[in-house]
């Protein structure tokens, strides 16, 4: 029989993380959107030390993993897996619930973030180490990672950021610009934390000469070029970075230090399994920001009498209620995928078409169910009165990161028809 219940052990985990949604995150939601960029000393001291403690707790597993392994020194072994791991599941749930509270402030609290998921999935064993376990000691930190530049969004052969080696320092030496960076300020500037920047060896070789490296807080030569002004999740960190012969060691190429032919799409194709890993999660934000929306709207529409029966058909009740009926179906629909993403991490097995599959339902998902729950709350829906509103400019974000709709849907559509890129673009 399959079982969808969720472990005990997580399930107390996320007593704890309602709590912290509920009561540090929400009531200072309307605040940090008003106010981008700012960070209230309050919310700080009542949401960062939580934060810190469940990144410890959640590392320290898979530090004991790769520690035991060797020391994490035993070339590109990976650790015996023994049965499901459940780290990713709990990850996801933990995204859900502080997407419930607020999705822009989950962005910001410390953690490692889409750097750590790009170091985790496409470093050694030695690199996970010794790039994870700084989070684990000392102060707050954060990662990143920096892809998109302002001529290359999805396609990322177009990448002009350069990475060229020194032979003299035997150093990498980046110079570009990348945009929209959550957390790089945070990362790179306000923490001694990291970075993951998407760089080529080679422009004239395309995806083949990409790969990506890990700069490290306060390294000289980066700075920040812009502080972007969003439509929604406003309390997160968004900059701009500019890379002006930043110098970073040799051993911070993830993967294999040594450059190998640039006719082999290895390193790209390491980086890209990143994308395995985040897309569940954006979708598990979107499905967090899309739950707020649907339980508020039900609970404002119960208090002017109108509550689902569901023993009638779809005939028999009212335009609003198909429209609650609807809402419901999209955001069930959208996380059963998600856990099924997760599910097959969680097991070893890849899930690059379901990762794909379930961020682009999520993002559709989140998008309708916002826009439907400010048309049925109509005039307050719309106003500041309600976070209503806010949801609905939060959502629109997770259809367009980590791989915009039509990105996923040309993923899902090569893998299922069994096309090329080239084939179908």
């Amino acid at each position: 029989m399959i079982s969808f219940e969720i472990p005990p052990f997580i399930e107390n985990q996320m007593q704890l993380i309602r709590m912290v949604a509920e009561q540090a995150m929400r009531p200072y939601s309307r605040q940090l959107d008003e106010n981008e960029h700012e960070r209230p000393q309050a919310f700080v001291q009542m949401t960062w030390p939580f934060a810190q403690q469940m990144v410890k707790s959640s590392l320290k597993p898979l530090m004991a993993k790769l520690e035991a392994n060797g020391n994490g020194t035993n070339g590109s072994a990976k650790p015996k897996r023994e049965g499901p791991d459940y780290s990713m599941l709990s990850f996801i749930m933990l995204i859900e619930q502080l997407s419930w509270g607020d999705a822009g402030q989950y962005l910001c609290l410390p953690h490692p973030m889409l750097g750590g998921a790009a170091v985790d999935s496409a470093g050694t064993p030695e690199q996970r180490v010794r790039f994870l376990k700084k989070f684990t000691e000392g102060n707050p930190k954060w990662g990143a990672m920096a892809i998109t530049e302002p001529g290359a969004g999805s396609d990322n052969s177009a990448m002009r950021t350069t990475a060229v080696l020194d032979p003299d320092t035997n150093e990498w030496i980046l110079n570009g610009e990348k945009i929209f960076i959550t957390n790089g300020a945070l990362a790179l500037k306000e923490s001694d934390g990291l970075c993951v920047v998407w760089a080529t060896v080679d422009p004239k070789a395309g995806r083949a000469g990409i790969k990506s490296f890990v700069v490290e807080g306060n390294n000289p030569g980066v700075t920040i070029a812009k502080q972007e002004h969003k439509l929604g999740i406003r309390a997160s960190d968004t900059v701009a970075l500019h890379f002006d012969n930043a110098r970073i060691p040799y051993e911070n190429v993830l993967g294999d230090a040594e450059v190998r032919d640039v006719d082999s799409r290895k390193g790209f194709q390491g980086a890209m399994k990143t994308f395995d890993a985040s897309r569940p999660a954006v979708a598990a934000s979107a499905i967090g920001i899309a739950r707020a929306a649907l339980e508020f709207t039900r609970d404002k529409l119960a208090e002017e009498g109108i509550v689902v029966d569901y023993t009638k058909s779809l005939h028999e009740v009212t335009a609003v209620e198909r429209d609650v009926i609807e809402m419901e179906a999209r955001y069930k629909g959208a996380w059963l995928l998600t856990l099924r993403a997760t599910s097959q991490m969680a097991h070893g097995e890849s899930n690059r078409l379901e990762a794909s599959m379930c961020k682009y339902r999520a993002g559709d998902a989140v998008t309708w169910i916002t826009q439907k729950a400010v048309e049925l709350l109509g005039p307050l829906g719309y106003s500041r009165d309600w976070l209503v509103e806010k949801w609905m400019r939060d959502a629109k974000i997770n259809d367009i990161y980590e791989g915009t709709k039509q990105i996923n849907q040309l993923i899902v559509a090569r893998s299922v028809l069994g096309y090329s890129r080239r084939e179908l673009k």
